[in-house]
């Protein structure tokens, strides 16, 4: 069977997209008073004319306490004039626009938001010095309730898919966390209760919004905390590939979804599992100040490790969800030529997600498709990745540090 060209027109959900290819979410840091901004409309129309299908805005927070720092846009009344006029400028480049609905949970800052930073457990949260504030029951349904609003809002704002963030232990990912779920409750111990929030909110974001939008999940397969195969999904070993297929089969039997995106990795424990390649221990440091830029001098080589890169680099992991649900899937990880696309179509995958790539470059779609042989000029060096902390970009790019592919 010959697998789909990956620039041509697929279904996802009630959608058409013009090809297979998404911008995947990558916080911008074009929002420095939590709306809209120039910047930000023209980081995504630059990226919806350089010929993917659609492009995520990353990061819609459902709440205030909900952001990594207060900069973040959280879906409110106020933000959603800005937000119309994003999704018109992506549309008008003939692509279609997805928000990223998500809690950071013990990612977000709590000194920054002014606010308690949220966990299943009390657990540790470091952005802000502190440690979580333990959901209860009550908390978990005003929670659902809270992503479903946030569900109307981005729908009302012309948003036409809505990404449900299930990764990288945020809160959503930390419920399902063994490692950091220590709950006794319906929501804890078992992976049916610790996939019970999740579920939930699936269930109320669809019922609020029907088909009027596309839905899927992020959703990590290994949190990169321990070993990622079978038997090592444990209070010491975290979330890992085993409780992932388990969990997309949840997912897929309730009917509440249109696609998983796998990711891997911990904004938490491990974030450069979801990266790979070089780690910019310096830089990342010196994205901060205070006790926090100290702290990450001296933690950086246990915190951000080295893992090597390759293009698909989570097609291994993935290939065993592919495996698990008929979901379509969307691979995300070191997707930057044809020869990568064409993998994952072949192998089962339906739609490729891209990121670094198109910081360097974002027409790499178009180039791409008029030249096949085409590659990309992303070194997997990670520098645009402390540029969240100010203006998300490929320092490259920008000339602000020399290109190594002009040496060679």
């Amino acid at each position: 069977m010959t697998s789909p060209d990956p620039f041509t027109p697929a279904q996802l959900g009630p959608l058409t997209l013009r090809n297979r290819l998404i911008k995947c979410a990558t916080f911008e840091g074009a929002t420095p008073d939590a709306l809209v901004t120039d910047d930000l409309i023209g980081f995504h129309r630059e990226v919806a004319a350089g010929g993917v299908a659609m492009s995520t805005v990353a990061y819609c927070a459902v709440a205030p306490e909900g952001r990594t720092d207060r900069h973040q846009i959280w879906l409110r009344e106020d933000a959603m004039p800005g937000l119309r006029q994003l999704t018109d400028a992506i549309h008008a480049e003939g692509a279609l626009a997805a928000a990223q609905l998500g809690h950071a949970g013990p990612v977000a800052n709590s000194v920054s938001n002014r606010k308690k930073a949220l966990g299943p457990s009390r657990i540790p949260a470091p952005m802000g010095m502190s440690v979580t504030h333990k959901l209860d029951a009550d908390d978990i349904a005003a929670m659902v309730t809270t992503f479903r609003r946030a569900a109307r809002i981005a729908v009302d704002c012309g948003f036409d898919g809505l990404e449900i963030h299930c990764g990288h232990n945020y809160l959503i990912s930390c419920f399902l966390s063994p490692l950091l779920n220590h709950r006794r409750d319906r929501y804890g111990g078992s992976l049916v209760n610790r996939a019970r929030f999740a579920r939930e909110i699936l269930a109320a974001v669809r019922d609020e919004i029907g088909d009027e939008a596309a839905i899927w999940v992020k959703l990590n397969m290994y949190d990169g905390v321990g070993q990622p195969g079978p038997g090592h999904g444990s209070r010491f070993g975290g979330f890992n590939i085993d409780e992932a297929c388990a969990v997309a089969q949840l997912l897929e039997s309730d009917g509440h979804i249109d696609a998983i995106e796998p990711t891997a990795g911990s904004s938490l424990l491990n974030p450069m599992y979801l990266f790979h390649g070089e780690p910019p221990r310096a830089e990342f440091a010196d994205a901060f100040h205070g006790a926090m830029r100290t702290g990450l001098r001296v933690a950086a080589p246990f915190f951000l490790k080295h893992y090597e890169y390759h293009d698909a680099y989570l097609l291994p992991l993935a290939r065993q969800l592919r495996a698990a649900v008929r979901l379509p899937l969307i691979l995300l990880g070191g997707i930057t030529d044809r020869a990568s696309m064409d993998k994952a179509l072949e192998e089962g995958f339906d739609f490729v997600a891209m990121g670094r790539a198109l910081l360097r470059e974002p027409d790499l779609p178009l180039r791409i498709r008029a030249d096949p042989t085409t590659t990309s000029r992303c070194v997997h060096c990670n520098l645009c990745m402390p540029t969240i902390y100010s203006h998300t970009r490929c320092p490259i790019r920008e000339g602000e540090v020399p290109d190594p592919l002009a040496l060679v």
